[in-house]
């Protein structure tokens, strides 16, 4: 199918977005074009560093934060850890109940961390007292957004630092979070990029409150001068906490975050809760603004009825993008009348 401009090769049903997303035709041939060039050893490592420059600025621009100011990793949680880790002992840091864990644990597992939840809808009237806010923009089980205005004004007027998770928000909300001390996301959700990609916007002025606790050789300043031997010498902007890249990753990352930089993110956001809330009106439910619907229903009949979702929360999770249609709505009222 085609939509928003370019090609999809998603079938029927497929509302499985917030576990993993389909990518657009040029991401996936950019990819295999890679994979032909590493079977028939006509790769060559440094090749693939444009690629990791073009996906971090893609990512920067959705954000509306400078390129120097996004480290490039694997996975979300393995970027929230140069933020953990560089607390020091007695911090107070408020989570949402429920978030994905791979916002919350890498806190928790700091020793010196006192990690506090709370429901959503409470948290910004809770900041008070606490030295560091965890949350999801979006949550990943249910779709419910966080209220950043009023997290925004609480954290300034209590001094705590805010760790935003936008993994289930960037590629299809319109963001302003360039306020935030940290934002993370990973690629291969709404991103419409590989897995093993996903990047952190670190603040400058929080760049001294965050460790690289993978310091790397692809964290120097000049990463192919920084492949043997001491002292340390990382890079002196954000990308001191870059990871090694996953080559094919950032192939396929590049060219989605182009892309996704290049459309109306009100227009995209329009397009999914559009339909995500007109399946909440023909269910005889409210609507609730996000593109993802949690449904008390049973699993095996969305599967009996072609539907690609997940199960999160005892729930039936299903979750609306670009390359979904009132045809997919239609098919999930159908499974549940």
């Amino acid at each position: 199918m085609r939509a928003f401009g370019t090609d999809f090769a998603v079938p029927p049903g497929y509302l499985n977005t917030p576990s993993v997303s389909v990518p657009p035709a040029p991401v996936a041939d950019a990819v295999a074009e890679s994979v032909e060039r590493w079977r028939t050893g006509a790769i060559r490592p440094a090749e693939f560093d444009p690629y990791v420059a073009r996906a971090r600025a893609g990512f920067a621009r959705l954000l509306g934060v400078a390129p120097a100011d996004v480290a490039m990793g694997a996975s979300a949680s393995q970027l929230v850890a140069n933020v953990a880790a560089a607390l020091p002992a007695g911090t107070r840091v408020l989570a949402a109940e429920g978030d994905f864990t791979s916002v919350t644990f890498p806190f928790a597992a700091n020793p010196g961390v006192t990690v506090t939840e709370v429901p959503l809808d409470v948290l910004p009237s809770r900041v008070e007292g606490h030295d560091v806010v965890a949350v999801s923009v979006v949550q990943s089980a249910d779709g419910r957004i966080v209220d950043l205005p009023a997290l925004r004004a609480a954290a300034g007027a209590a001094g705590a630092a805010v760790l935003l998770d936008a993994s289930q928000a960037a590629g299809w909300l319109p963001l302003d979070v360039a306020w935030a001390d940290w934002v993370v996301a990973a690629g291969y959700k709404w991103l419409l990029s590989p897995r093993g990609s996903a990047w952190l916007a670190v603040r400058p002025d929080a760049r001294e409150r965050t460790r690289a606790v993978a310091a790397n050789w692809f964290a120097g300043e000049d990463p192919w001068a920084t492949v043997y031997g001491l002292p340390l010498r990382l890079a002196a902007d954000a990308r001191a906490f870059d990871l090694s890249p996953v080559w094919l990753a950032q192939v396929g990352a590049a060219v989605a975050l182009e892309y996704l930089g290049g459309l109306d993110l009100a227009q995209v956001a329009a397009h999914n809760v559009g339909l995500a809330d007109s399946l909440l009106e023909k269910l005889g439910l409210p609507p609730r603004g996000t593109a993802i619907v949690s449904l008390e229903a049973d699993p095996e009949r969305a599967a009996a009825a072609g539907i690609v979702s997940s199960v999160r929360a005892g729930r039936v999770r299903v979750g609306f993008h670009l390359y979904n249609t009132v045809d997919d709505v239609e098919r999930v009222l159908r499974a549940f009348e």
